[in-house]
């Protein structure tokens, strides 16, 4: 593909080569080191000038240092006279900072936002943002790809009882993503509602819907500390589910996460690689991946060419 530079982030190496596979380029020629004070430096070592330019960099890991190795990477490829340069953050930073649950909080996903405009981004691609109202934060073209469809071909590729199955939201905030994969497999589905007292921990469970006799598929944007997913498992083996399965776009799983999910009722806990999951899967064998590689690839292809996104809403890309 002329004219195209995809660009990889220290945080997510092997997502950007496998983009790049896709799209049967070479990976572009970057070195991203540290000086010995911790400020991060940046060397593009090709040039960049009238290139259509993709920074592949993944809000995971080090997140502060990832970020601002992205904004870097955007500046010097746009002081370097890049044609247009589009930052593909498979997982948006900060992204549940998106509004004032509380008097003096900070809404910082807007100024991640603010911080990659300045930095002279053109054009974001992210994937399942935790809330889609993010996508107004900004002022230039913003493409937020769903899991959805590779989520609803993995359940039907290897839930054998998929038919029979309910899907079941772990809160109140996930009923649209739950509701929507329900409609396409034509099956029921639940919700669980939770009241928390203090962030990140979970006082009580209702689950709203009915769970018995059946295989349970939990569905979520994103797990962290699994305090939440693994506390929905246990209301719904109490509430006489058979199996348990979570499906998880981003599996960030800090703390205690991996121990939760290790002792927990599940059947297997499937996220997608928006962020790199191979040390999580050596000592978890219950974590299995979704690649959506193709997804950013296509988005990518589909952007440097001018054609419309539209399609990978609803198709996983073959």
């Amino acid at each position: 593909m002329p004219n195209i530079k995809v660009f990889s982030g220290s945080s997510h190496p092997d997502l950007a080569q496998k983009i790049c596979a896709r799209l049967g380029i070479n990976h572009a020629n970057v070195v991203a080191q540290k000086f010995a004070n911790g400020e991060t430096n940046v060397e593009i070592r090709e040039s960049v000038r009238g290139e259509d330019v993709y920074i592949v960099q993944s809000g995971c890991g080090e997140v502060n240092d990832n970020l601002m190795e992205l904004l870097i990477m955007i500046n010097a490829c746009k002081i370097a006279s890049a044609e247009r340069v589009t930052a593909v953050i498979p997982v948006y930073p900060y992204s549940r900072q998106d509004k004032k649950d509380k008097s003096r909080a900070p809404i910082s996903a807007k100024l991640v936002a603010n911080m990659l405009s300045v930095a002279g981004a053109d054009h974001i691609i992210t994937m399942d943002l935790h809330a889609s109202q993010i996508q107004g934060f900004f002022d230039i073209p913003v493409d937020n790809l769903y899991a959805e469809p590779a989520v609803v071909k993995w359940i039907k590729e290897n839930i054998p009882e998929w038919k029979t199955a309910i899907v079941v939201s772990p809160d109140a905030g996930g009923a649209k993503r739950v509701t929507s994969i329900a409609d396409r497999l034509n099956i029921d589905f639940a919700l669980i509602h939770k009241e928390r007292k203090i962030a990140n921990e979970v006082a009580s469970m209702v689950l709203v819907g009915d769970a018995k006799g059946k295989v349970a598929i939990l569905i979520d944007d994103m797990a962290d500390t699994c305090g939440t997913i693994v506390q929905a498992a246990q209301k719904l083996v109490e509430d006489g589910a058979t199996k348990i399965y979570a499906i998880l776009t981003h599996g960030i799983f800090s703390g205690e996460a991996i121990a939760r999910i290790n002792n927990s009722s599940f059947e297997a806990v499937v996220v997608t690689n928006t962020i790199p999951q191979d040390k999580n899967m050596m000592v978890c064998s219950k974590i299995q991946v979704i690649d959506v590689s193709m997804m950013f690839a296509e988005a990518v292809r589909r952007t440097h060419n001018g054609e419309s996104v539209s399609y990978l809403f609803e198709n996983v890309p073959y």
